[in-house]
This record gives structure tokens, C-alpha cells and sequence, in this order.
């Protein structure tokens, strides 16, 4: 039985949707999806090379900025395919397990994307708190470590969502609300009882992103009471200036996250058209503000990123 289950799943495939009401304008629209991954993709491999070829950048502000621009490289490599598949060439259909594959790596590196916030955090908080210990607090090993670490969580936590999608029966039109693959939506199609998928879901959702943000409004609680302790006021707003790239990439993350899972739940008669737009907010926004809040805030990055064009044009 089993067997015939998963030699059934190979031949499953699922439908996804473009923007619903839109589908005549495909085409025009495609213009500004793809620039928007361009933007993303260039913008994040830029801080990524200029991290790696500065030698100034090598401290952990940066390479944690660096991981940052990896998980968002991540999530737009993800959605690329799909998205521009159906806006190009009017692509909408995927076997079943390329989709449970793409909803692994876009919930991975979205659940990697807020730990590297996390640890963005920790990051600020030990340059207030303890400056004069910042590099013995923060050494190589232990960002590597770190940064391992937040990988690890997220391959582990979101592998056994894949894993019991794969053991259910699926036996009627299997059709997606999105131009991609998300659990959300995943977790409609089986026709059998999901409530374990659920209860699952929930709990990493609550232990990955729930916790983070928690972690991160208390980090910058201890981050404001430390710096309303420093005497001069001049001190106190140099303090609070180098977290203001990191509280805007934090609201950039956040704020949509909070949005789409709101409209999900208080307006589920709204148009279709708005939960697509919400959820693309929170897909795609992130990867395009981030490489711009820090390179008009940061200027060691634009000197690093200028930095590297110069050394193009002397090659050239």
C-alpha cells in the first residue's frame, strides 16, 4: 500500500496560481517581479563579495550582514523559478515533490534569515554593553559557529514538514494559491487528516520566529537600558545610530511576516488578489530593502562595494 502511495506521489503534480484577476497582464508584470529579483539578487551578492574582498569588513557586524544577504539570496533563488515560470511562459504546473523541495528551501532560509536577525541583535547589543571586550566576545569561531548553528535549526526543524507531507494520500485537484510552494497551502490538499502537520507547523513557527522575535525586542530593551546609562548625550545617540540599519531590516522582516498572517486569519473573504499581494510583500520586499537600508546607512559597505567596481574597471 505504501508503495503504491509513494509510486502515486511521483506522478502527482500541483497546479500553482499567477495573480488572480491579472492573468491578461502577465506579461507587463513580469517586467517588475523580474527587476525586483534583480535588484535582490545583485544588491545581496554585492554586500556578499564586498564582505568577503574588504579585509576592513571582517568583523562580526559584517559577516553576520553577510549571512544576512545569503538567506535572502536563498528565498529569491526559490521563488525565481516558479514565479517567473508562470509570468513568462505561463508555467503552472510542478511535480509534487519539486514543490515539497522549493517549500523546504523557501521556509529554511526564511526561518535562517530571522536567526541571523537574532544574532544581529546579540551582535548590537554586546557593542553597547561591552565594547571593550566586542572582538574577544565575538571571535571567527564563534560567528562560524553561530552561524552553523542557525542553519542546522532551520534544516532540522523544517525537513519533517516535507517528510509527513510525502506520507499523505492526495486525491483531488491539487491547486495552490500562489505562484510558489508554501506548508500554508500545502497542508489544504491532502484528503486526510492534517492536524498533526498543523500542530507542527505551529510549533515551529512559534519556536523559530515567535522566539526570535521575542529574543529581539528583549535584546533592544537591554540595548535602550544601557544606553540611556551613558552619561553624554552624544554617546547615547552614536549608540543608538548604529542600530537603526538593524531595527529597519527587523521591521522590513517582521511587519509583512505579521501582516500576511493577520489578513489570513481576520479576512478570509477578502480577494484572493490581496492575500497574493500580501504574500508576496513578505516574500520579496525584505531581499530588495535590505541591501539598501545598509548601503545608504553603512558607509564602510558602499566604500567596500565601490571598493570592488574600482577593482573591476582597473582589470578592464
Amino acid at each position: 500500500m505504501k508503495a503504491e502511495s509513494n509510486e502515486s506521489l511521483d506522478l502527482l503534480s500541483v497546479f500553482l496560481t499567477g495573480i488572480p484577476g491579472l492573468e491578461a497582464q502577465h506579461g507587463c508584470l513580469s517586467i517588475p517581479f523580474f527587476t525586483t529579483y534583480t535588484v535582490a539578487i545583485v544588491g545581496n551578492s554585492l554586500i556578499m563579495a564586498a564582505v568577503q574582498a574588504d579585509p576592513a569588513l571582517h568583523e562580526p557586524m559584517y559577516l553576520f550582514l553577510s549571512m544576512l544577504a545569503v538567506t535572502e539570496v536563498g528565498v529569491s533563488v526559490s521563488t525565481l523559478p516558479t514565479v517567473m515560470g508562470i509570468l513568462w511562459f505561463d508555467t503552472r504546473q510542478i511535480d509534487f515533490d519539486g514543490c515539497l523541495a522549493q517549500m523546504f528551501f523557501i521556509h529554511t532560509f526564511s526561518c535562517m534569515e530571522s536567526g541571523v536577525l537574532l544574532a544581529m541583535s546579540y551582535d548590537h547589543f554586546v557593542a553597547i554593553y561591552n565594547p571593550l571586550r566586542y572582538t574577544a566576545i565575538l571571535t571567527l569561531p564563534r560567528i562560524i559557529s553561530m552561524g552553523l548553528g542557525i542553519t542546522v535549526k532551520s534544516v532540522t526543524l523544517m525537513a519533517p514538514l516535507s517528510i509527513l507531507l510525502r506520507q499523505l494520500p492526495y486525491c483531488h485537484t491539487n491547486v495552490l494559491s500562489h505562484s510558489y510552494c508554501l506548508h500554508s497551502d500545502l497542508i489544504q490538499l491532502p484528503c486526510a487528516d492534517t492536524k498533526l502537520n498543523s500542530i507542527l507547523g505551529l510549533a515551529i513557527v512559534l519556536a523559530t520566529f515567535g522566539l526570535d522575535s521575542l529574543l529581539i525586542v528583549i535584546s533592544y530593551m537591554l540595548i535602550l537600558y544601557t544606553v540611556l546609562g551613558i552619561a553624554s548625550g552624544e554617546g547615547r545617540r552614536k549608540a543608538l545610530n548604529t542600530c537603526v540599519s538593524h531595527i529597519g531590516a527587523v521591521l522590513v522582516y517582521y511587519v509583512p511576516m505579521i501582516g500576511v498572517s493577520v489578513m489570513h486569519r481576520a479576512t478570509k473573504h477578502a480577494s484572493p488578489l490581496v492575500h497574493t499581494l500580501m504574500s508576496s510583500i513578505y516574500l520579496f520586499v525584505p531581499p530588495v530593502l535590505n541591501p539598501i537600508i545598509y548601503s545608504v546607512k553603512t558607509k564602510p559597505i558602499r566604500q567596500g562595494i565601490a571598493t570592488l567596481f574600482s577593482c573591476k574597471r582597473e582589470l578592464l
